[in-house]
């Protein structure tokens, strides 16, 4: 058995460690979450003639403004706040209390949280209608695991509404370190070749992934790296160096990084890879017939390019 990419203790740590200065950093997250919602109308088209969701699941919660925003898109429904990090779940629950006002309408129904791992769901099987993840999965390696995992709990024709960050992401940063040291700073996350190839091989229908970029920018490498500490996107690679960035090493990716400034400062690419699939009906092999589903390719799946 390979040694695991990831040190899922260190994910935890860092995402613990950021719950309270998580939503004041993270503009793009919330930029890419806003998009995922709205892609959630789909769900309300009438031509579709479905009911609305009875269990949500927001994968990845951290401070719970996606469940909030589905809470109120749906108030009958159970929106399950799900998180690696205790933290941010204390975070959502002080956040649910502000947007909506729970403690003067004590009887209105609230997001139900737990606190577990995405590659362990302590879900029933088929007991989930939707279920949404943002900027979460790029912290698992195994992503036929991790989707085999999603099919399970999600009911038959259930959505999985998905995004994660794509190779592009962060490869100025990449670039800057590899100058200073030959040990890893950013993590390799999947292509979107890769991710849509995971999906079919789990089952997943009509699986249909769009591909944007975009840049922000900073004064200094220091200000990159206080955004990703406050945003709790460290390097939690296993195999990354345990002990601290040196004075000098650090200064040669900041003058390494310098090569790539422009007239807004230092630039940081994001990738990012949004997926909505349907789970498959009762039953269904990931093998039908004479037709292997995990042979698809990827040209068979809609790809829709921006950036």
């Amino acid at each position: 058995m390979s040694a695991p990419l990831f040190d899922a203790k260190q994910v935890r740590r860092a995402f613990s460690r950021s719950a309270a200065s998580y939503d004041a950093a993270a503009q793009l997250q919330h930029a890419v979450e806003a998009r995922l919602l709205e892609s959630l109308d789909y769900l309300d088209d009438p031509a579709l003639q479905r009911e609305p969701p009875q269990r949500v699941l927001d994968l990845g919660c951290g401070t719970g403004r996606a469940s909030i925003a589905m809470q109120k898109r749906w108030p009958k429904a159970q929106i399950v706040s799900l998180d690696l990090a205790l933290p941010m779940l204390r975070q959502a629950r002080g956040t649910s209390v502000r947007s909506m006002g729970w403690l003067s309408n004590p009887f209105a129904r609230k997001p139900a949280q737990v606190c577990a791992d995405a590659r362990a769901l302590p879900l029933a099987e088929a007991s989930v209608d939707v279920l949404f993840s943002n900027l979460c999965v790029q912290w698992v390696e195994d992503l036929d695991a991790l989707f085999a995992g999603f099919r399970r709990v999600l009911k038959p024709n259930g959505l999985l509404l998905v995004s994660t960050f794509g190779p592009e992401t962060l490869w100025e940063l990449r670039d800057a370190f590899a100058h200073a040291d030959a040990a890893p700073h950013v993590s390799p996350f999947a292509d979107i070749a890769g991710f849509g190839d995971a999906l079919v091989r789990a089952g997943f229908r009509q699986p249909v992934l769009d591909r944007e970029e975009e840049t922000t920018h900073y004064p200094d490498l220091p200000a990159l790296m206080r955004e990703l500490r406050a945003i709790g996107a460290t390097n939690a690679l296993a195999s990354r160096r345990h002990t601290l960035t040196g004075r000098s090493r650090f200064a040669t990716a900041a003058n390494a990084y310098e090569t790539h400034r422009d007239a807004q400062g230092l630039p940081a690419t994001w990738e990012t890879i949004t997926a909505m699939a349907w789970a498959p009906e009762a039953g269904t092999p990931l093998r039908e017939g004479d037709v292997d589903v995990a042979s698809i390719p990827l040209s068979r799946i809609p790809i829709r390019r921006r950036g």
